[in-house]
């Protein structure tokens, strides 16, 4: 990703001033401000509400300060993310951060707003602009952060055709590499010798250059606790069988927005050293329509041993999953945490930006709930309803993948469905991401977004560190 944080400006450098401002605060600044600043704070009628901002030239006409508004809400960070986005190339410094703002989130909220994902455009943009870290701000730290993130958004935006199961192998091996971990990958029919058989069902339509596998990544101190983080990796989901119309299918390139979290959240994990013993697991397959392509009515073994029958080839998520699941359990983490772009249940329930999480641990709840305030990154409890249970029994089989209409909560039958097969032996949460913004605003350009993966890293940060 380009460099968008600067550890400090060169001895030949002058970034440009930035200025943050309350409403509050707007008219005594403006009282001691310069002529130019005033004139130009009039003309755009600014007053320090969130997100507006002014350029203001000099004699020259050129750039010499930035007026920023905050806004009376919050002295959270995230309030920079769109400032960036507003700004034309070149090197800034705030000058004062408000009290309360942490210098090291402020950082990683300008990353964050600085992103574009430009890789199939003959003409790029502008470089984006570049922040002098705030003093105070770890920068190493918002470096980290900034590239795990970057690296989840620009692996979901990548057309199908260029991140396909190879891909996403390739990816985690470099970070396997980049950060002293371990790789194991089982691919096409070797699934069904280790015992993998539904991640293989799901995948196994596919052409043999895009064969499922099964990825585990392993990383730090065998005697440590253990963190296991699973991520659903369908690179592209057709719906199977149970075909989806095209309106349904023209971003399923983001349906392996779980394995991406995954390796992004992993890898903040490694950079910061943190002393867990971690395992990623991702489950990889395309669901394509072929001869062999599973049927509704199938019903297909588990690693657990369960045995599922097919209802919907387009409820496929929570089949490699539960695979995925029972691999975690055999590790007997303290904690497992897993991501999936699983159902559009879940943006009927709380819409594209909120992201509902599941676990029966309150205290788990409690640290994710906060953790999602204050890195504002919006999360949500819902409950794992026992009641629906029932909807997922089988005539033919232990259970099913698709549940009976008269449950209708699709998100919560999803995340029971996965609680079948989860870990027992610590706490575990399950996250219907979205991984995705599907309209464009400054610093959240239209595309692929990182959900849910600060909140969690300040979670696994706050536990272990």
């Amino acid at each position: 990703m380009p460099e968008t944080l600067l550890a400090s400006a060169a001895k030949d450098m002058a970034p440009i001033p930035v200025t943050l401002i309350r409403p509050t605060a707007w008219e005594a600044w403006s009282q001691t401000a310069d002529a130019a600043a005033r004139g130009a704070a009039a003309l755009a009628k600014f007053t320090g509400k969130a997100g507006q901002i002014v350029l203001v030239p000099d004699a020259e006409g050129a750039l010499a300060r930035v007026l920023f508004g905050l806004g009376e809400e919050t002295a959270a960070a995230p309030a920079l993310r769109p400032l960036p986005a507003k700004l034309p190339p070149g090197d800034y410094a705030i000058e004062t951060l408000p009290e309360g703002m942490d210098p090291t989130a402020a950082a990683i909220a300008w990353s964050l707003g600085a992103y574009r994902f430009d890789r199939y455009k003959q003409k790029r943009g502008e470089p984006a602009p570049r922040l002098v870290a705030p003093a105070g701000a770890d920068v190493e730290e918002a470096r980290a952060v900034a590239h795990a993130c970057a690296l989840a958004r620009d692996m979901v935006n990548t057309p199908a055709a260029d991140m396909g199961p190879l891909q996403i192998e390739t990816i985690a091996r470099e970070i396997a590499e980049a950060f002293g971990g371990e790789l194991a990958v089982i691919t096409g029919d070797a699934l069904l010798e280790e015992n993998y058989p539904a991640v293989h069902a799901v995948g196994r339509a596919a052409v043999p250059a895009r064969a499922p596998r099964m990825i585990e990544l392993s990383w730090g101190d065998p005697a440590h606790p253990v963190v296991a983080i699973v991520g659903k990796g369908v690179v592209f989901d057709t719906g199977g069988l149970d075909i989806k119309p095209s309106a349904g299918m023209r971003w399923m390139k983001k349906d392996m927005g779980g394995a991406a979290h995954a390796l992004a959240l992993g890898r903040m994990v490694m950079a910061a050293k943190l002393p867990v013993r971690l395992t990623v697991l991702l489950p990889v397959s395309e669901n394509a329509i072929a001869g062999d392509a599973m049927r509704p009515g199938d019903v297909l073994a588990s690693r657990k041993g369960l045995s599922i029958e097919v209802g919907n080839t387009d409820a496929e998520g929570r089949l490699i999953l539960a695979d995925a699941l029972a691999r975690a359990a055999e590790l007997n983490p303290v904690l497992t945490l897993d991501m999936a772009t699983l159902t559009g249940a879940a943006r009927v329930a709380l819409g594209p930006e909120v992201i509902p999480f599941y676990t029966a641990d309150d205290g788990l709840a409690a640290e994710i709930a906060a953790a999602a305030r204050a890195q504002g990154d919006p999360l949500w409890r819902m409950p794992l309803w026992a009641g629906y249970e029932p909807s997922l029994d089988s005539d033919i089989a232990d259970l099913k993948n698709d549940p009976d209409p008269w449950a209708q909560a699709g998100s919560v039958t999803a995340a029971l469905f996965l609680q079948r097969f989860a870990p027992t032996t610590g706490a575990w949460a399950h996250l219907d991401i979205f991984a995705w913004s599907g309209r464009s605003r400054p610093g959240f350009p239209a595309g692929a977004e990182a959900q849910a993966i600060r909140a969690l890293y300040a979670v696994l940060k706050a536990r272990f560190q």
